[in-house]
């Protein structure tokens, strides 16, 4: 049954799209059909910035250290830097130019130029080491890379095909990205006129099947991607202001940004976002829990956004009573699903707020489904219903037929945000979509009879224990359950008998003792026998994660199924 809330926020969506409203749809034909897309969204995102920027001109946008740039600063440091580019650089519309480095004011300011100028703003992972900074430059054949001391560092002596721009951190952008005017070029230069066909980005996949793919999308599918997200806010800021629950009408938002901007996450539904919304971000070039807290009181932050164990540690840190986070009534999971048992913890701890979870991928520039406040309460183990009035959503069998309500299939989204393709890579595109528009993720998962989301698993990590499905996201939920568990990771290994049984890799809680035995016992009451892992390997230092901080559960395989074999042998 529908609560309240599903039928008040579709009350408000309806009045928002219907003709003449804030976010009235168009036809986008595609795919032999119409798809909707937000009619006031402009058309680049070049033109995005400008509109933005200048609306909000004097307010605060960026909070970086020492560095703070207010909106209109923001974008008069983009255009010079555009023009850098251009004149001095000599970039040519649609080339590929990626971008490596932490999360920092010239980061952002560095993006919107490249695509202020007319290029494609390539989206490197910061963690990645050289050789794989290099696979992805010249995959996608990066003329330039403007890269910070420690990303350029890891590329030497190895062999690539961009030119390096040095970026440099906790400076103005005047002085940070120097490098881009150094040639040439200023705000009075003139840049390539670009359309919403035009190349914007190139994200990369996670990796978690072996060699990241990159995901190029136009201006059009990511401006749309960010009015999905703007309008779930506009949205549910209507539903407050029709509760009187609205906050004051000048009161800024502003949001703690602790996910990597290389991470779709980062950069659309936060970043990109906050241009429209006017909100002020908040820089953390390293997660600290403590830290985290220190700026929500000192900033007056009000709206975390985090992978799920961020949220969790604030939570559940003993000293967070000591700190005013009071102001910060949304804390937000992305990147990675957020354990059942967090949900109820963050709530009592921080009974002032709630917490609420997003479905995106990089391929649907981070579009997908939303569960709020007490629905997410309600049904904790959902992502939620389909975001209107872009998203387009189906449960599909093997053969792309759509399923039975209830049935568990493949999730496949369409809308105008999705992705064009993977560069150079014509058979993983036509893989992945299909011929009527649907994106297939490659997550299992089912629909309700209220229309909510349940993501079962991925579809490539069930694993099948003599014709046993375990899915390995139900196992990992309930280790996580285990009061003395911080981190865990479920996945199959080969087996003679079964084919393949579960294995895990958990993490105790500082100052906690867990052992195999314990979980074991404790899993027993929670979890069918033949779900529950037949080894258990204990770490002592955070599992190891990918870009978009999920964990890398191929590196955890490769780890660990030598010992495996060994075992196997030894018994």
């Amino acid at each position: 049954m529908l609560t309240q809330l599903d039928r008040d926020l579709a009350q408000v969506m309806d009045g928002l799209t219907a003709p003449g409203g804030m976010l009235a749809t168009t036809p986008f034909r595609a795919f032999d059909r119409d798809l909707p897309m937000i009619a006031a969204a402009p058309p680049t995102l070049g033109a995005y910035f400008t509109q933005f920027c200048t609306f909000h001109g004097a307010k605060e946008y960026i909070v970086d250290g020492d560095v703070r740039l207010t909106f209109a600063q923001t974008l008069e440091a983009a255009r010079i830097a555009a023009g850098g580019l251009v004149a001095g650089h000599g970039l040519q519309k649609g080339d590929r130019v990626g971008i490596a480095a932490r999360n920092s004011a010239n980061w952002i300011v560095a993006y919107m130029a490249v695509l202020m100028a007319g290029g494609c703003a390539v989206l490197i992972n910061g963690w990645w080491q050289g050789e794989e900074m290099a696979q992805g430059i010249d995959m996608v054949g990066c003329r330039m890379i403007i890269a910070d001391r420690q990303r350029a560092e890891r590329l030497t002596g190895i062999a690539h095909g961009a030119e390096i721009i040095p970026l440099v951190h906790d400076c103005h952008p005047s002085e940070g990205l120097a490098a881009l005017t150094a040639k040439g070029g200023d705000a009075s230069t003139p840049l390539h006129e670009v359309g919403p066909d035009d190349l914007a980005t190139i994200l990369f996949t996670s990796g978690s099947t072996g060699v990241s793919k990159g995901a190029y999308s136009n201006h059009r599918g990511v401006v749309q991607g960010t009015f999905s997200y703007l309008a779930q806010s506009v949205m549910v800021l209507g539903l407050m202001t029709a509760r009187g629950e609205a906050p004051p009408p000048n009161a800024q938002p502003i949001a703690l940004v602790n996910v990597p901007l290389f991470h779709v996450t980062g950069e659309v539904p936060l970043m990109l976002q906050s241009y429209a919304l006017g909100r002020k971000l908040v820089l953390m070039p390293k997660w600290d829990a403590v830290t985290a807290m220190q700026l929500i009181e000192r900033e007056k932050v009000t709206y975390f956004v985090g992978v799920p164990l961020m949220s969790y540690e604030i939570a559940t840190h003993p000293d967070h009573d000591k700190y005013d986070l009071s102001t910060c009534v949304t804390f937000a999971a992305g990147g990675a699903p957020r354990p059942v048992e967090h949900v109820d913890r963050i709530r009592k701890a921080l009974p002032h707020a709630f917490p609420i979870l997003g479905y995106g991928l990089t391929e649907t520039n981070g579009v997908g489904c939303g569960n709020f406040n007490e629905n997410y309460i309600a049904k904790p183990g959902s992502t939620g219903t389909p975001s209107r009035p872009l998203v387009d959503l189906a449960i599909l069998d093997d053969s792309g037929n759509p399923v039975v309500q209830g049935q568990l299939g493949e999730v496949a989204i369409r809308s105008v945000c999705n992705f064009l393709g993977y560069w150079d890579n014509p058979e993983a595109t036509a893989a992945a979509i299909m011929p009527d528009g649907y994106f297939r993720t490659g997550d299992l998962g089912y629909l309700d009879p209220e229309g909510y989301l349940f993501i079962v698993d991925r579809k490539k990590d069930i694993i099948i224990r003599g014709g046993e499905n375990i899915a390995c996201i139900e196992v990992e939920n309930a280790i996580y359950a285990h009061p003395g568990v911080a981190e865990a990771s479920v996945f199959g290994l080969p087996d003679e008998l079964y084919g393949e049984v579960p294995v895990a890799v958990y993490l105790a809680k500082e100052g906690c003792t867990v052992s195999p035995d314990d979980l074991r016992t404790f899993l027993a009451s929670h979890i069918a026998a033949f779900k529950i892992p037949v080894q258990f390997w204990e770490e002592h230092e955070a599992l190891p994660r990918l870009g978009t901080e999920k964990v890398d559960k191929r590196t955890l395989k490769q780890r660990y199924g030598a010992q495996w074999q060994e075992t196997r042998k030894a018994g």
